[in-house]
């Protein structure tokens, strides 16, 4: 089992959401990653590294961004979540952004 960490635009997503079986759905899907995080997609481009895990909800589309990362210890950066319509467009300015800031 992968440690599961949050970084602040996942985390202010999963507390904006009021409807408790989404809540329960994205625990669950969070839970599954954790178990085996190579169960999600695998991007390329500008978002090698990252994988994306989809979930459906009542017939709409929920996406989650997250990173591996097992240098030393396994561990798994939920990066971002959210409806699929322009998830991926929020997903490469959030890497963008942080990779400028841990560039600076």
């Amino acid at each position: 089992m992968y440690q599961i960490r949050i970084a602040p635009g996942a985390s202010r997503y999963f507390k904006k959401i009021k409807n408790k079986n989404l809540k329960n759905a994205f625990k669950n899907a969070v839970v599954d990653i954790g178990k085996d995080p190579y169960i999600g997609d695998a991007k390329t481009g500008d978002l090698t590294g990252v994988y994306c895990y989809d979930l459906r909800h009542k017939g709409i589309s929920y996406e989650i961004a997250y990173t591996i990362i097992e240098h030393t210890d396994k561990i798994v950066v939920i990066v971002l979540a959210g409806t699929r319509g322009d998830f991926y467009t929020q997903l490469k300015r959030y890497i963008k952004n942080t990779h400028t800031t841990l560039d600076s």
